[in-house]
């Protein structure tokens, strides 16, 4: 592609350490190495996203990928509302699962998550021609979302699949995943990582936008995947038995201290080639290895006589790879192997307890060590007893090996997301995860609720759309893990993150401002009357807790943040809301009270320290109240 000398600056290897914070940020404006003045106007707004024209820099385009860059970062207009008996342990549990189109559940979520979420795992839409593409058209996601459930278009239509004769048919596909890939990489941690399952139909597509979105340089692998253990003999050319899983990292360790790391697999029992102990050494197995190098000085050509009474010097041309004072304590300790008849070539132990603890993971992952397609057909008929509720499922061993690479710290709680959770297998191998490992791990679950087809053998047991297969699921499978372990799964710990709490999107508990258009005078008038008078800005049927979650999102507090009433203030109620994790410069706890009136009382024995908050409605207090509170600390109305 031709290259426009005014819209780059050459920075192959950036020593200015603000182009290299700005590379974090946002690797998305660097191409070819080179800071792209182009990308830099297109997200700070110095474009017309509406004028579309070919780019002058290398890279995947296509019409529309700006308006799609734009849902990225459009406002959530929806919120999320608790669904009590949908779950299983609710009162306990961190683990979260939401109904809702994944695109605005994403933007919900990003003021409370961004930052905090350690892996993403995704198993998107292959774009066969046989799967749903969610339609965004770039309208009002609560009403799209809603379209979707009832999987019909805006006329009423049926939304079938995205068919390859469709001319826009990879187009759709991008425009799809541009912004939640977009969105999905604000959410990780600096050591965060993302896999993303995909097939041959857009596994090109999906490695050059994930270039786009993540920087080529956080590219880890294309990793393959045997999902059949049998030939298709009746293909019409290949037989195809593998899937692709891509891996980037949020930052990794080359460029970033505190980048990504790669986990390693365990050994096993079966010792590695080449490991043994003839000499029952007690440091366990070992492996031997030459003492000659190449290159060396004089000190290190000296001869050895050993135990046998065999004398050895160096081959020629070539020294020994240590001196002679580090050898004999080599020797002294018992780390030099001469041979079962003690008369052989001077050899250095090296430990398989001394070594990297792990196996460093293939890019291949074979069918007898992750499981196949059909591994993953017959867990979930196993949970559903017998019944097939779902085409295709990922086996558990797949996720939870994942989840191992992932590198996940033992001595946190990480978040692992999957927006695209289909049958919640993610959901559940994290159950299995945690089991295996002692870990308190937690996820976030997000799927629309597609209907089942009424055909299928789901649709005949009950289930009437997908997520509540995928909630049934997790559910199962939290009872099942602590009904087959009679111990504390988590050493002192109670099992209190083995269960799900759902919630679900709908609009906004907020009332959405409309401007008033033209000189229509009895609209102007009711707009000032409505604002003189103070009125509640919350929609007619508002609930408690419904407003209280949408608050606690839109204050950047997590879902599973501790939220109890406070006892002592008994003139009002007033709810206590504590987030410990997250950026440590932001309000860690907030007090929220609802009541139509701020009595004097809550206001004497309100105190805020500088990390604190107070929420109320507008219309609760005057100004004398709001002055009063505002001496106590930081206040926002409502």
């Amino acid at each position: 592609m031709s290259e426009n000398r005014n819209s780059f600056i050459e920075a192959t290897k950036p020593t200015d350490e603000r182009l290299e914070a700005l590379k974090q940020l946002y690797p998305e404006l660097f191409t070819d190495g080179k800071l792209n003045l182009d990308v830099l106007k297109e997200i700070t707004g110095g474009e017309n996203p509406q004028e579309e024209r070919t780019p002058s820099y290398y890279g995947l385009y296509w019409p529309g990928k700006r308006k799609a860059k734009i849902e990225a970062k459009a406002s959530p207009k929806g919120t999320l509302v608790p669904v009590h008996g949908d779950g299983v342990n609710e009162d306990t549990t961190h683990n979260i699962y939401i109904e809702g189109d994944n695109l605005e559940v994403l933007r919900i979520l990003k003021q409370s998550y961004k930052g905090r979420v350690k892996m993403i795992y995704i198993d998107p839409p292959y774009n066969t021609g046989d799967d749903f593409i969610y339609p965004d058209n770039y309208k009002m996601a609560v009403e799209e979302y809603k379209k979707l459930t009832g999987q019909t278009d805006e006329k009423g239509n049926a939304l079938t699949t995205n068919q390859k004769s469709n001319g826009a048919f990879h187009t759709n596909w991008l425009n799809m995943m541009l912004p939640r890939l977009m969105l999905a990489r604000e959410l990780l941690t600096e050591d965060g990582v993302i896999f993303i399952s995909i097939d041959d139909n857009e596994q090109a597509n999906l490695k050059l936008l994930c270039d786009d979105i993540f920087g080529e340089e956080n590219f880890i692998a294309n990793l393959v995947w045997q999902k059949k253990f049998s030939r298709t003999n009746d293909a019409t050319y290949f037989s195809t038995m593998h899937d692709h899983i891509l891996c980037y990292c949020k930052c990794n360790c080359l460029t970033n201290d505190n980048g990504w790391k790669i986990g390693l697999l365990p050994r096993g029992d079966e010792l590695p080639d080449g490991y043994g102990n003839p000499d029952n050494d007690p440091r366990g197995p070992w492996t031997s290895v030459i003492l000659s190098a190449k290159s060396g000085s004089p000190n290190l050509l000296y001869e050895i006589t050993t135990p046998g009474g065999a004398k050895y010097s160096p081959p020629s041309g070539r020294y020994w790879s240590c001196s002679k004072e580090t050898f004999e304590a080599w020797d002294k300790d018992n780390r030099i192997w001469y041979g079962k008849d003690k008369n052989g070539s001077p050899r250095k132990k090296t430990f398989l307890s001394e070594v990297q603890q792990g196996l460093r993971p293939n890019t291949i992952l074979f069918q007898d060590e992750v499981g196949n397609n059909q591994d993953g057909k017959q867990e979930l008929k196993a949970l559903f007893d017998g019944i097939g509720v779902f085409d295709n499922p990922k086996p558990v061993k797949l996720i939870e090996t994942l989840m191992t690479i992932a590198n996940l710290d033992k001595e946190k709680e990480n978040i692992i997301l999957d927006f695209f959770s289909g049958s919640a297998t993610t959901g559940h191998a994290l159950y299995k995860y945690n089991q295996d490992n002692e870990t308190h791990n937690k996820y976030i679950m997000v799927q629309v609720p597609f209907n089942c087809d009424p055909e299928t053998e789901a649709f005949k047991a009950g289930y009437k759309n997908i997520c509540e297969i995928g909630k049934d699921r997790l559910k199962r499978a939290a009872k099942k893990v602590v009904a087959d372990n009679s111990k504390d799964l988590f050493g002192k710990k109670e099992l209190s993150n083995i269960g799900v709490k759902v919630y679900r999107m709908q609009e906004s508990n907020f009332k959405e401002y409309t401007p008033v258009q033209g000189q229509d005078e009895n609209a102007t008038k009711s707009l000032f009357e409505e604002l003189e008078g103070n009125q509640i800005p919350l929609v007619e049927g508002w609930k408690v807790e419904n407003v209280l979650t949408e608050i606690i999102l839109k204050q950047g507090f997590a879902l599973d943040c501790d939220c109890k009433k406070v006892d002592s203030f008994t003139k009002n109620t007033v709810y206590c809301i504590k987030d410990s994790e997250g950026p440590a410069s932001r309000t860690t706890t907030m007090y929220v009270c609802l009541d139509s009136k701020i009595d004097s009382d809550t206001i004497k024995n309100l105190k805020l320290d500088e990390k604190e908050k107070f929420v109320c409605l507008n219309s609760a207090i005057d100004d004398t109240s709001y002055a009063r509170l505002a001496d106590k600390g930081r206040i926002e109305t409502i």
